[in-house]
Formats: C-alpha cells, sequence, structure tokens
C-alpha cells in the first residue's frame, strides 16, 4: 500500500478502502470504508488532518491538502471526486460532486447533492449549498439539480464502489 507516516503519524485505512498503485497517502488521514484513492493521486495530511468518509473516491490525477493553521479537509460520504481535481482546506459534505479538473479552495464547502462542475474554480470561503449546481473559473450558481441528476450522481458513487473492488482483486 502507498501509505507513508509522516512526523510520527501513519494514515488510517479501513480494511474495505482501496489505494491505487501510484497513489501516495501520506500523514493525517483517514479513509472510510468502501472508498478508492485511483491512480496518481496525493492525499497529504501533513500540516492539517484529512477524512475521507465511506463510499466515497478521489478519482486518478487528483490532489487533496491542507493549508497550515488554517483549513483542514474533510470529504464525507458518498463523495465523487472526479480526475485531476484539486481539493484544498475544504468540506465537501456527503453526496457532494467535483467534476473533472475542477478546484475547490481553502475554506470553501459543498453541501450535500451540490456539484462544482468540470473544470470549475470555487474561489476561497465559497459556499455551494444543497442540490446547487455552480459553473466557471470563478464559480457561480446556474441552477437547482434535478431529482434525476442527483440520483445519477449516487449511481456514479455506487460504480465505483464496484469499480474499486474489481481493481482490487484484478491486481491482487
Amino acid at each position: 500500500m502507498p501509505l507513508h507516516p509522516f512526523n510520527g503519524i501513519t494514515p488510517r485505512l479501513d480494511a474495505s478502502a482501496w489505494v491505487a498503485p501510484g497513489a501516495r497517502v501520506i500523514g493525517n488521514v483517514d479513509i472510510g470504508a468502501d472508498s478508492s484513492i485511483w491512480y496518481n493521486v496525493v492525499v497529504r495530511g501533513d500540516v492539517m488532518p484529512i477524512h475521507i468518509g465511506r463510499r466515497s473516491n478521489i478519482q486518478d490525477g487528483s490532489v487533496v491538502h491542507v493549508t497550515t493553521r488554517l483549513a483542514a479537509t474533510s470529504i464525507g460520504d458518498d463523495v465523487l471526486v472526479g480526475h485531476l481535481a484539486m481539493i484544498h482546506g475544504c468540506t465537501l459534505m456527503d453526496r457532494s460532486f467535483v467534476g473533472l479538473s475542477a478546484t475547490v479552495m481553502d475554506g470553501c464547502v459543498i453541501e450535500p447533492d451540490g456539484m462544482l462542475g468540470a473544470g470549475a474554480l470555487l474561489s476561497p470561503g465559497r459556499r455551494i449549498g444543497a442540490r446547487e449546481l455552480w459553473l466557471g473559473r470563478p464559480a457561480k450558481y446556474v441552477r437547482m439539480l434535478s431529482a434525476e441528476e442527483v440520483a445519477r450522481n449516487q449511481a456514479g458513487v455506487a460504480g465505483y464502489v464496484a469499480l474499486a473492488r474489481l481493481h482490487r482483486e484484478s491486481l491482487g
């Protein structure tokens, strides 16, 4: 496993969670049941803690970090973080979604079922409300998500839990 202690603190990983080869999980990081950290992801809890809940996934090439003495990072349950995302010193509440190549900066909050679209930049201290869709650089509110869109996002969570199991079994 690509888990690395830092300053005497070793990452904590539930037995059912999966970290892909090539990913790096460093320091004060806690990863919940059935969560997955994909290829070439860096989760670096060196100067503040990082919590990742149950059934959440951090997709390929993403970075999850913190801000010294300012902001830890908390990722809830059933969260989707798309490929190449930058998650920094923020809170992603249960069932939130961060699109491909999106950036969530210090002090931001994405509420349950909130969505930051692909390529968007959520400026420091901003808050996406429950079921809101935000897009752009800087990100701005666009509209409320439909029940079908929320359900599709949660189906993606289930798909990633199953896919992580397949990768774990295939890679041994």
